[in-house]
């Protein structure tokens, strides 16, 4: 869960953050970690519950007397439109603050997709999963990932060059006019990581999750926040270059590990033997096709030689990795070797490496936990008892 925010626990708000990251509790637990008088903790639980943020989950165990009411954040009873947007697909699914999915739709796209198009394709298809489900009284957010930097000031892209008609595009704009709920941004690779953290409970620990799809990405989850960097750019791990290659990159410089090693790049180097899309390449490494298998683990390799790197540097727990390519076996085993053998022996103490348990849908997990915490910070609830 969540830690709770630094403060005084006097307000509804925080008193939530601290249900959200220690619950379910009884009003006597809470009592004890606010130090609260009781009149004081009812009005605020009063709060609460009147704007449907709390909920009952059961009693606890008496050992004489009336079992005591156990209480948690009510996660559950507000809906989400949550989005992924990618260089050859689209995915819009209804979901409530827990990350649960009640309806979902996946759309391949053809490469340099228009945005208008796409847009058109998240609003429709978005209001009809709130029809079908009947959670459209619930929503309260709509939050979406895509790839490349976002200026989160004004709410554009700030796309990569692979994307260049998505560069400057208004998408914050375009859904909260539409929707009239908050419209929450994040870039593809830190929605994955954060995803891959919630999909393991928020563990109190270090997470790096890479992304390896059309290209390669990577985001950080420390102290269960996600860190984006001074400009935005941190995890831009797919433009680290590889000595030795000279490829030419979508960036424009020459041998980004992107270039070498992406799914972009796998199948480009298994097109001599029939090879056209990434479902090819999904295809042939489970079939156990030798040149697909080789290519694959290979280029987990050459991922496994930057990421080596960044687990020196971050020293996390846990490093995830997710994306069509990333989560294939050869992959994952050239990947873990070299980070074994190249990263820091102290780094590699308790270092946990794994593929994304939740396939296409840790992005989507990940922008759902990112809304909540939007959603249910402190700042936010209390802003809504006053009005």
């Amino acid at each position: 869960m969540p830690p709770a925010r630094t403060g005084s626990p006097t307000s509804p708000g925080h008193i939530l953050a601290i249900l959200r990251s220690e619950g379910p509790l009884t009003r006597q637990q809470l009592q004890d970690r606010t130090g609260l008088s009781r009149p004081t903790l009812v009005e605020r639980l009063d709060v609460l519950q009147r704007l449907k943020l709390l909920r009952q989950v059961g009693h606890r165990a008496s050992s004489g007397g009336r079992p005591a009411e156990m209480l948690t954040a009510d996660d559950v009873g507000r809906t989400a439109l949550v989005g992924d947007i990618g260089q050859r697909h689209a995915t819009i699914a209804v979901v409530d603050l827990r990350g649960t999915v009640f309806g979902q739709v996946h759309r391949l796209l053809p490469a340099g997709h228009r945005p208008a198009e796409t847009l058109s394709f998240l609003l429709a298809t978005g209001r009809k999963l709130l029809a079908e489900t009947g959670r459209a009284d619930s929503l309260c957010a709509f939050g979406l990932s895509v790839p490349g930097q976002i200026d989160h000031d004004t709410g554009t892209t700030i796309a990569p060059p692979s994307m260049s008609e998505w560069l400057g595009v208004r998408l914050r704009d375009t859904f909260a006019d539409a929707l009239s709920v908050p419209v929450f941004l994040e870039n593809d690779a830190n929605a994955l990581a954060f995803g891959a953290y919630c999909d393991m409970d928020r563990p109190r620990a270090a997470l790096v999750g890479v992304k390896v799809g059309t290209g390669i990405g990577a985001g950080m989850v420390i102290s269960g926040r996600v860190h984006r960097g001074e400009t935005g750019c941190a995890g831009e791990v797919g433009h680290i270059r590889i000595e030795g290659s000279d490829l030419r990159c979508d960036c424009g410089r020459r041998g980004c590990v992107s270039a070498i090693a992406s799914g972009q790049a796998v199948i480009r180097t298994l097109r001599p033997t029939g090879v056209r899309s990434a479902e090819d390449v999904l295809r042939r490494v489970r079939a156990g096709h030798p040149e697909a298998v080789r290519v694959t683990r290979e280029a987990g390799r050459l991922v496994g030689t930057v990421l080596a790197t960044v687990v020196t540097i971050v020293n996390p727990r846990y490093l995830r990795v997710g994306g069509a390519v990333g989560v294939l076996p050869p992959f994952l085993e050239g990947l873990s070797e070299v980070v074994l053998s190249n990263a820091h022996t102290s780094s590699l103490d308790s270092l946990d490496i794994g593929p994304c348990t939740i396939g296409v849908n840790t992005t989507l997990t990940g922008v759902a936990g990112l809304v909540a915490d939007e959603v249910l910070d402190p700042a936010a609830v209390d802003a809504m008892t006053l009005r």
